[in-house]
């Protein structure tokens, strides 16, 4: 028997994968229907297996789009590019393979911290960051971010970051609000 998928997660990593499931789980979604493709360790750039992945399952998600209440959550870290230049990418390569780029409307969110997802985490320890640094400490475990997640999910929820928030997670909870479109 098929399982149906509600939510497919494109990302680079496991902490990427731990954030988002925590996430989810905080807003009130469902992770047991949860598809996770994700970059494997060791094998080369894990923004690339995201960009080049990315075409593929945005045309599976418009497939499959009514089948059940269904999105697609890419994250991929923004390094010195920055949100908007990674979005760019991702529309080059679906200009590239025959894919519309994603439109407005679809359930589909490209979250992109900058430098990476440990500036967010700094952020919601109580930091003020830099987008412009890159050298956050990592956890030594990804499950750790659990009390950062259930801060940023009350944050989103009320649409209100603690100033001054980074650019790229302001975008991201612009993008979480394409989950209840």
């Amino acid at each position: 028997m098929k399982r149906n998928v509600q939510i497919v997660l494109l990302c680079e990593d496991t902490q990427h994968e731990t954030f988002a499931r925590r996430f989810l789980k905080e807003t009130g979604w469902s992770t047991r229907r949860l598809r996770v493709e994700k970059a494997p360790g060791g094998r080369g750039s894990a923004e690339q297996f995201v960009r080049v992945r990315f075409p593929k399952e945005l045309a599976a998600y418009r497939r499959q789009q009514g089948a059940v209440a269904q999105a697609l959550i890419v994250i991929l870290d923004g390094d010195k590019k920055g949100a908007q230049r990674r979005q760019a990418d991702l529309d080059e390569v679906c200009r590239a393979n025959q894919v519309d780029v994603r439109r407005q409307g679809e359930r589909v969110l490209v979250l992109v911290p900058t430098w990476n997802i440990e500036t967010w985490i700094a952020y919601l320890d109580g930091h003020t960051v830099d987008e412009a640094e890159r050298d956050y400490p990592r956890l030594s475990r990804p499950r750790e971010c659990q009390p950062r997640v259930e801060t940023l999910a009350a944050m989103c929820q009320d649409r209100i970051l603690r100033a001054p928030a980074p650019p790229s997670l302001e975008s991201a909870c612009a993008e979480y609000a394409r989950l209840s479109q």
